[in-house]
């Protein structure tokens, strides 16, 4: 009789979740041959191709697709089974200081699989502006994701670069008014600073139309037609479009990601989920413009 190796498995749910093998192996703590040989055995077990890869592109066949849905609900009760009958191997309490857009893109990919993963580990998100995460005294936070305007690649935080982009609303043309409405977390923000000196320099007329600090509370407002904001361009919800750069929409840059422990004596399960995040966010693809 057959077996699905649960390793294979839970390579095969990864891969296709984070839409690349280097990203998977980070997570799973394996090499990137590794990962691709597990692959590879998953397809000649089941006799078929999983997995169709273009350049960039990773995309799942129908039956990999079909495939995964069962592997997800084998792995689940793999890891109820484990949760419940095993001593937890890691425990205690993480507190987790991150920007609430990307909040939206770990809290599926990482966080759910991490609570999963290891159930006595508590985790307390707080989500607010980069800048008041890293300045709040005394900081309560075990690790901080955090935006700076510029990358520094060789600093011992950063875990990746992201370009900011201009969104708006797919059914509004808000940004084809003459006065163009902007949609913004209140100062000190990165992404608000950045647009009002890109439409500056630009000579473009420009007001605050609405703000808020929470990704739910921008994406709502552009959605309803009330203006166009700035954001990482990963971080950028499906339902809205991302403007091209033009002279009315100047180009804004890149910003850093980067990932602030607390303090050198980290906890296992900090360095854990440090690793979860890093894999997704810092090698994660972003939208097309």
């Amino acid at each position: 009789m057959r077996n699905l190796p649960m390793d294979c498995l839970r390579a095969f749910v990864t891969v296709s979740e984070v839409k690349g093998f280097t990203q998977a192996g980070q997570i799973l703590g394996r090499t990137q041959p590794a990962i691709s040989l597990q692959i590879k055995k998953m397809e000649e077990l089941m006799g078929t191709q999983l997995m169709i890869r273009g350049g960039a592109r990773l995309d799942l066949t129908p039956s990999g697709e079909r495939l995964r849905e069962y592997a997800r609900q084998i792995l689940a009760l793999n890891d109820e089974a484990l949760a419940e009958l095993s001593a937890p191997t890691l425990s205690g309490r993480i507190r987790f200081g991150i920007p609430s857009e990307f909040a939206t893109i770990l809290l599926p990919k990482v966080l759910g699989r991490f609570s999963h993963s290891y159930p006595a580990v508590t985790l307390e998100i707080h989500c607010d502006l980069s800048v008041n995460l890293v300045a709040e005294q005394p900081n309560p936070y075990d690790l901080i994701l955090a935006l700076r305007d510029t990358p520094e690649p060789d600093a011992p935080s950063w875990i990746g670069t992201d370009e900011l982009v201009w969104a708006t609303s797919p059914q509004h043309d808000t940004h084809r008014q003459r006065t163009l409405p902007l949609i913004v977390a209140p100062t000190p923000c990165l992404y608000r600073a950045r647009a009002i000196k890109a439409l500056k320099d630009c000579g473009r007329s420009w007001r605050i139309s609405y703000t808020n600090t929470d990704i739910s509370g921008i994406q709502t407002a552009i959605e309803e037609g009330l203006g166009v904001t700035v954001l990482a361009q990963k971080t950028v919800p499906d339902s809205l479009r991302i403007l091209p750069a033009s002279s009315r929409f100047p180009r804004l840059g890149p910003v850093g990601i980067h990932l602030l422990h607390k303090d050198r004596k980290e906890t296992e399960s900090v360095a854990r989920l440090a690793d979860y995040v890093r894999a997704i966010v810092g090698s994660g693809s972003s939208r097309a413009t």
